[in-house]
């Protein structure tokens, strides 16, 4: 009996619209699931609702409306210009820095010849009220140890090369010695001075030579010391200046190149061009002291990347006087 209403229920239901009773009523009660709307249907509602949808805006296009804006566009800076840049604002501050100290550009760019050996006069001078005392700052007690000292100053400060010779000229005090050395042990004696290799060859080979053509003693002539390993001018000048008190030439380093050409003693760059420059305009009788002069204010004043032009008593007299750089 009950079958019978119910599915009497279920028919007239199904004629009026209405949900029937039992399960067909439970599965309208569940909520219906939420279907995706494909891309095309939700731009299309979005555009009926009245709002356009965000468009990606192409570069050149924003950067258009950024110089519209009155901003301009920030470029890219290559690291090479970048590094150029940086160095020439530098140099610029360096020089309106030396000029607030109250270097300023001296008057004798321009100087008529008089003027010029006036000037010249004035720098030695001032070396000599600076530097009275001046010599060669390495060590020795010899002519021999003087010339090996300077083959081991190659590439190498003086004061590396002062640490260095005390043990080796106790190990071989003249080349009588130091003839007798194998080059094993003097490279490791001189590793630290660099270049060891060579210089061990060219200290061997120049006392072997002085054992066999002079007797074991150095001797104190510019041709025949040119004969020795190792020997060029400016360890020759050396040998002869510091170790005989000769003036036969004047000895060019990295020191005495650099200040002949900010001082204008000079405008040459090879050092024996240099040398005869600075022999033309130098007193003979000062030529080894004035080298030694002009190498003490180049370690102590006019140093190769900053020179303290500010505080520099041959500032008046130098045409590089607050320029960085020199």
């Amino acid at each position: 009996m009950a079958k019978t209403v119910n599915a009497r229920a279920g028919v007239k239901a199904r004629l009026s619209g209405r949900p029937a009773l039992g399960k067909s009523t439970a599965k309208a009660a569940t909520p219906a699931r939420e279907k995706a709307v494909p891309p095309g249907k939700a731009k299309a509602a979005t555009a009926k609702a009245g709002k356009a949808p965000a468009k990606a805006v192409p570069p050149a296009k924003a950067m258009a409306a950024t110089a519209k804006a009155g901003k301009a566009p920030a470029k890219a800076v290559p690291a090479k210009g970048k590094a150029k840049a940086t160095l020439a604002a530098q140099a610029k501050a360096d020089v309106e820095k030396a000029a607030r100290r109250g270097v300023h550009e001296p008057k004798h760019r321009t100087a008529k010849a008089g003027d010029e050996k006036a000037r010249i006069r004035a720098i030695i001078d001032g070396l000599e009220e600076l530097y009275p005392d001046a010599h060669c700052e390495l060590d020795f007690e010899t002519p021999f140890q003087l010339l090996v000292a300077t083959i081991l100053s190659a590439q190498c400060t003086d004061v590396r090369v002062n640490m260095v010779t005390p043990a080796l000229f106790a190990r071989f005090p003249d080349a009588e010695a130091m003839s007798q050395a194998t080059q094993p042990e003097l490279e490791a004696l001189i590793r630290t001075t660099g270049f060891f290799r060579n210089k061990a060859k060219s200290i061997l080979g120049a006392s072997r030579l002085l054992m066999e053509d002079h007797g074991g003693v150095v001797p104190d002539d510019m041709e025949q010391l040119l004969e020795l390993p190792g020997v060029a001018r400016k360890t020759a000048n050396v040998i002869l200046g510091s170790a005989f008190g000769k003036n036969e030439g004047l000895a060019v380093d990295t020191h005495v190149a650099r200040l002949s050409g900010r001082l204008g003693l000079s405008r040459e760059t090879d050092p024996k061009k240099i040398e005869t420059d600075l022999l033309e305009k130098l007193p003979r009788d000062k030529w080894t002291h004035i080298g030694h002069q002009i190498i003490w204010h180049g370690r102590r004043v006019c140093e190769a990347r900053k020179p303290r032009c500010h505080e520099c008593r041959l500032a008046p007299y130098c045409p590089s006087a607050g320029v960085a750089g020199g």
